[in-house]
């Protein structure tokens, strides 16, 4: 999800004609101030809003049971950290979003994409016939593992306490483990894989 760029203020050239046409007096430059101030705030409001909307549309996908879901909740999360990247004013505001739990990307990854599966489930009749649904998901693709790799890194790159966060949760052993390295290699290597992965 990209953000919006921001909208410039003011009015064109006629609209200060007319004003000053109107026998106005001229605004108090505290008034000016205080006006900037509250655009000001209300523009970072806006895009406090739209950093922590774009985090939890794509968190949402990414925790989906379906691989393809959670395929694009991590292109999407990709894109936004790219966005927060170029932008520096929007920069801090994702730091600012990784304090909130709902809004953390380094264990979404870790608790959906990075986690290894030991063996498949047994199922009993238990399971099967109680009240209680059993929750199914697919494992990690591939791709998948390569794309949460890449948000990971975005994350770290872009907020310390993620990096602080992943080391934590064991990444680097995770990495090993997923065969992370081989598997982008293959990526890599592979002419017919999507671009954007």
């Amino acid at each position: 999800m990209f953000l919006k760029e921001q909208l410039h203020i003011g009015g064109g050239e006629g609209q200060e004609e007319e004003e000053e046409g109107l026998g106005q007096p001229p605004p108090h430059p505290q008034d000016a101030a205080a006006v900037g101030e509250l655009v000001a705030s209300f523009n970072h409001r806006r895009m406090y809003r739209e950093v922590t909307l774009a985090l939890r549309s794509a968190l949402r996908d990414a925790v989906a049971e379906f691989s393809f879901l959670r395929l694009r909740g991590l292109r999407n999360l990709l894109k936004s950290l790219q966005s927060f990247a170029k932008n520096d004013v929007i920069t801090p505001l994702f730091r600012q979003s990784q304090s909130v739990p709902e809004l953390q990307v380094v264990p979404v990854l870790f608790q959906n994409t990075l986690k290894q599966y030991k063996d498949e489930p047994v199922f009993n009749l238990d399971d099967i016939f109680g009240v209680e649904p059993l929750k199914i998901s697919s494992p990690a693709a591939d791709s998948e593992v390569a794309l949460a790799l890449r948000v990971l890194e975005g994350c770290c790159l872009l907020h310390s306490e993620s990096r602080d966060l992943a080391q934590q949760l064991n990444a680097v052993k995770e990495f090993e483990a997923c065969r992370g390295i081989e598997k982008i290699a293959e990526l890599m290597k592979d002419e017919q894989v999507d671009e954007s992965v």
